[in-house]
């Protein structure tokens, strides 16, 4: 059995992820396939928003998404197909949803800089900005779609290069009923934890509690250091992870039978195949917390301790080549409790 203490090809730093802009108005980092090649049907991109500036209105062609609000109040906006529109509100601790092919923009109306975790349904996930898609068409094109004469269009500068971030002109524009619920948005911060202990807490971000999700989730995991993520694996869902805060050790399993173990810091990433064992721990920091992406609308699991205790001694004996006398005594789990108290020390990784 071999043990790698490096991240291996599971986990980047997002915080140093291939930007895709930066400038006055705010920066845009990402990690694809192209620079994580794990990743398969996700992507995660980091945007910060500056006072004043607004993500442009765009829409993504092959991925939905699923944003998490870390910091800043902002105003999003969401054109569905037949002309569905939604405006509200978004800040810390909330989410929104935005289906492959909506247009939408995020306008930071605060006074500080906004800042969000974006997951793609997608490894490679393909955007369109409309200022570019005005650029693909003829003055002429555009005056025929608005009834209006081809010479209004002219002064208008357009390229079919997209300008991701932008300043605003003048004061926001907030309707009244942007301060209502949406069906785009989800407060999963302000949600009582469906999983919880003493020692950690999970917020769950799935269909069951926001009917709008198709084919993402996500959990806010928060577990102290006396707790642990316990070794499990998702049977038909792959998962990924950001590191909101803390510092954490996790292991993965490879189907070679080798071993990445590797430390995770503040604005790291991580990506874990569907299937694949799995545990984190609290390693240096009194507490963790992570926004964890899956993609699948319920994602399911399956834990060491109710595998345990699915087999008699006897398979269990066979199965670890041990004498059935020496078996530790298993406490029966018939439902696995995804968060476990941490009663014996950080047992050091060669």
């Amino acid at each position: 059995m071999a043990t790698k203490l490096d991240p291996g090809s599971h986990s980047v730093s997002l915080l140093n992820g291939e930007i895709v802009e930066e400038n006055e108005f705010g920066s845009m980092r990402r990690v694809t396939a192209d620079t994580l090649p794990i990743l398969s049907g996700m992507s995660i991109k980091r945007l910060v928003i500056n006072p004043g500036a607004m993500r442009t209105p765009h829409w993504h062609a092959n991925a939905n998404e699923l944003t998490y609000c870390v910091s800043g109040t902002s105003l999003v906006s969401v054109l569905d197909s037949g002309s569905q529109f939604s405006s509200f509100t978004i800040g810390p601790g909330e989410m929104f949803h935005v289906d492959s092919g909506s247009l939408h923009h995020i306008e930071n109306i605060g006074e500080e800089p906004a800042e969000f975790v974006l997951a793609f349904r997608h490894e490679r996930p393909e955007d369109f900005g409309f200022g570019a898609a005005f650029g693909a068409m003829t003055d002429a094109v555009l005056g025929n779609t608005y009834d209006l004469q081809a010479s209004d269009f002219a002064k208008i500068r357009r390229d079919t290069s997209d300008r991701r971030l932008a300043g605003r002109v003048g004061d926001p524009v907030v309707p009244e009923s942007a301060h209502f619920n949406d069906p785009h948005k989800f407060a999963v911060e302000a949600q009582s934890p469906p999983v919880g202990s003493a020692v950690g807490s999970a917020r769950l971000a799935r269909v069951q509690f926001w009917p709008a999700l198709k084919d993402l989730s996500m959990y806010s995991l928060r577990i102290r250091e006396d707790g642990m993520r316990e070794p499990h694996w998702h049977p038909v869902t792959a998962e990924m992870g950001y590191v909101a805060s803390g510092s954490s050790r996790m292991t993965v399993m490879d189907p070679d039978g080798t071993l990445d173990t590797w430390y995770l810091q503040e604005g790291d990433m991580y990506f874990i195949p569907r299937a694949y064992p799995h545990h984190i721990e609290v390693v240096d920091a009194p507490d963790l917390h992570f926004a964890i992406f899956f993609d699948q609308p319920t994602p399911g699991d399956i834990g060491y301790r109710a595998s345990a205790s699915a087999y008699s001694r006897e398979v269990l004996a066979a199965t670890f080549n041990v004498h059935i006398d020496d078996l530790p005594n298993f406490p029966f789990t018939n439902a696995d409790p995804l968060i476990v108290d941490r009663i014996n020390p950080l047992d050091p990784r060669d």
